[in-house]
């Protein structure tokens, strides 16, 4: 019992921190040997030709402050043209879009779902680029061009930008969410100083179009298998913190759970679409990568936690004489009383910041086991729907 339980400490501490610890280590070694990796430079007439695609979807109530935001965008002149998918859109999303001509709209009244609808308009791109992002964010002015620098290396197939959450003075438990992606842009510069990036998020990321694989139409998380088939196809995926797609927090943590239950299950899914990945002989340092980040976060830490409460109760219930067990199992019970704490008082939105990261850390594993149930039991749709923002 104590072997498996201190194997199952080292494995949750390990996913979540550990590899970083490891990775930082890593990096300087690796800066102390050949220098720290730097961008390249590219004239402004070298950039790559690049189409920005949104996909939005009943986006009305700022679908102008997006246009706005996406037109004020810095790229070479004659080298960028931007599409707005507004597929299934049932409000005014269109028609405000149709109102500037300098925007190509693509609209069909049925809804297939945003992975669909993005299919339908790849194969009608001529440019050498494509770059996805979300009608709900907003893009600082370079990120286009912070982007696409990156293609002047070859060996780049697909370039990741930065996701920043904004917290206002309201926000409640969803603020663990901005320190969540905080921690993982940190981790992501250090992959991809290593080697790759596993896998981008939605809201801002690239890569060549002529790399671009249509996923099946039961992906859960399209940008993520979308990115990683680059990776797995031996191209690197760059990362690119000085692009960034700002978007509000969760509207509520039951919103934000919904949304990572929805990753949970694709993360299963991707896990066993990518098998060739966990095969160490193929690409070493990807697995190693995708293992680490990945795969440990949405198959066995939730579990391990569960174990490690269990077997650390019954080794002190069995009166084994070790203070470090009484004072670990204190240490667990503590932690699981911030977090519960964190969730009754978010309920009565009462703001207490030191519960914020203990209840997001629980809510986000308590996520991984119903994403895993919900992808087993066939009941995750590939649908995409989005959840509501502050």
């Amino acid at each position: 019992m104590k072997f498996t339980l201190w194997l199952s400490l080292f494995i949750v501490f390990y996913a979540f921190f550990g590899y970083g610890i490891l990775l930082f280590i890593i990096i300087k070694i690796k800066r102390a040997i050949k220098g720290k990796q730097l961008p390249p430079e590219v004239n402004y007439a070298d950039y790559p030709t690049c189409t920005l695609i949104i996909a939005a979807y009943n986006e009305e109530a700022f679908i102008v402050e997006k246009i706005q935001n996406t037109l004020e965008l810095d790229y070479p002149h004659g080298k960028l043209d931007i599409i707005f998918i507004t597929d299934g859109s049932t409000d005014r999303t269109p028609e405000l879009v149709a109102a500037y001509p300098q925007i190509r709209l693509e609209h069909r009244d049925e809804r297939k779902g945003k992975l669909a609808a993005v299919h339908r308009v790849m194969h009608t791109l001529g440019t050498d680029v494509v770059v996805f992002t979300d009608a709900n964010t907003f893009l600082n002015v370079d990120a286009i061009k912070k982007i696409c620098r990156h293609y002047a290396d070859p060996k780049i197939g697909a370039v990741a930008g930065e996701k920043r959450v904004h917290i206002d003075e309201s926000a409640d438990a969803t603020a663990g969410e901005g320190f969540y992606w905080k921690y993982e842009s940190k981790l992501k510069t250090w992959d991809f100083e290593l080697y790759s990036v596993v896998g981008a998020a939605g809201e801002l990321f690239s890569l060549r179009i002529n790399l671009y694989r249509e996923v099946p139409p039961t992906s859960i998380i399209e940008d993520f298998m979308t990115s990683m088939w680059v990776a797995a196809d031996g191209y690197r995926v760059a990362y690119e913190p000085e692009a960034y797609a700002t978007e509000n927090g969760s509207e509520s943590v039951r919103e934000e759970l919904k949304r990572k239950i929805r990753i949970a299950a694709g993360g299963m899914q991707s896990i066993i679409w990518l098998k060739q990945l966990l095969n160490p002989f193929h690409m070493p340092v990807l697995t190693f990568q995708y293992v680490s980040h990945r795969v440990l976060r949405w198959t066995v830490v939730p579990f391990l936690m569960i174990l490690a409460f269990l077997l650390n109760a019954l080794i002190v219930a069995s009166g084994y004489d070790n203070t470090v067990y009484d004072v670990l199992m204190i240490a667990q019970i503590l932690f699981y009383c911030m977090s519960i704490l964190g969730w009754l008082l978010a309920a009565r939105q009462i703001k207490v910041k030191i519960l914020f990261i203990p209840y997001y850390f629980c809510m986000m594993n308590y996520a991984v086991i119903r994403g895993i149930f919900r992808y087993f039991s066939g009941k995750q749709s590939a649908v995409w729907e989005k959840a509501k923002r502050k």
